[in-house]
């Protein structure tokens, strides 16, 4: 059965990209009779608001989507990532980063690597590793003492699994392939999977959800494709199974940018105040 899933964060109203995410997850899984679950990935608690918790329900719901019950909040769940994360450190896959973004920009100058477009991950400049190497009794005593972020040895991660990592696209990657696609988490680089406060971080979280809730059809904007490669690493060190994913169009103002939270016009909750239909909605995002 196919299970899709819709994960907004309560950190702002929900955007016309909201509802066109929301609908493809809704209708993938109303054609395929299956089953289409709400998530909210309120793991940013200093920014995670009820309110516009509130606001999400009453906008998909103004939309005439359902749900299937219960809902899944990632903050009532840490105790799942922390165990994720536990299966990571025994394999001797986790280090802690001491660096700031200042402090990471400042060694990749040093070492002469500027970042050019090649250079860029789909998150930034990948970060040098400085902190990989550090002797067990330097990171013990730093940690009591600093934040820090646990970061995933990414080589080392791959030298552990004996084939090619894999996931099926039923959507448009990158250049708008579609099909079987082979990982590369290297692009990425050490991604941070948490932080001294917080235990787990958007990658490892959104793994570890997919997989408790059965969910077989991924289908996001195009924009996460790059994340899957490392989700998919993440998927083969837990030995979670792997969902099939369907990466979508983005939903672009008149200049061509992405919306954000920010553009109160293009909110589900403006527009529902000032008497658009939820039909109009549709037509507005090309369906």
């Amino acid at each position: 059965m196919i299970v899709t899933r819709f994960a907004p964060s309560p950190t702002g109203f929900l955007h016309l990209g909201h509802a066109y995410a929301a609908f493809m997850a809704f209708e993938a899984a109303r054609a395929a009779a299956g089953m289409f679950l709400l998530r909210i990935e309120d793991i940013d608690l200093t920014r995670a608001r009820p309110q516009f918790e509130r606001a999400i329900f009453e906008d998909l719901r103004w939309l005439g989507l359902d749900w299937q019950e219960p809902v899944r909040r990632q903050s009532e769940h840490f105790a799942d990532y922390a165990a994720a994360l536990q299966q990571l450190e025994a394999m001797g896959l986790l280090y802690p980063c001491f660096c700031t973004r200042k402090n990471i920009a400042e060694e990749i100058a040093r070492a002469g690597l500027a970042p050019t477009a090649a250079d860029l991950s789909p998150e930034g400049p990948l970060y040098p590793g400085t902190c990989r190497s550090l002797p067990a009794e330097i990171r013990a005593r730093r940690m009591e003492a600093e934040a820090y972020a646990l970061r995933l040895d990414v080589g080392k991660a791959s030298e552990r699994l004996t084939r090619d990592l894999v996931f099926e696209e039923c959507g448009r990657g990158p250049n708008g392939e579609h099909g079987l696609q082979r990982a590369r988490p290297e692009l990425l680089g050490d991604v941070v999977l948490a932080r001294k406060e917080l235990p787990t971080s958007y990658h490892l979280a959104v793994v570890v959800d997919d997989a408790l809730q059965g969910v077989t059809l991924v289908t996001r904007g195009e924009d996460l494709f790059p994340a899957t490669h490392i989700q998919r690493l993440l998927q083969g060190l837990l030995g979670l199974p792997t969902p099939a994913y369907a990466h979508h169009r983005l939903i672009v103002d008149a200049a061509g940018r992405k919306f954000s939270k920010r553009d109160h016009a293009a909110t589900l909750a403006s527009l529902r105040e000032s008497g658009t239909a939820p039909e109009a909605v549709r037509a507005m995002v090309g369906l």
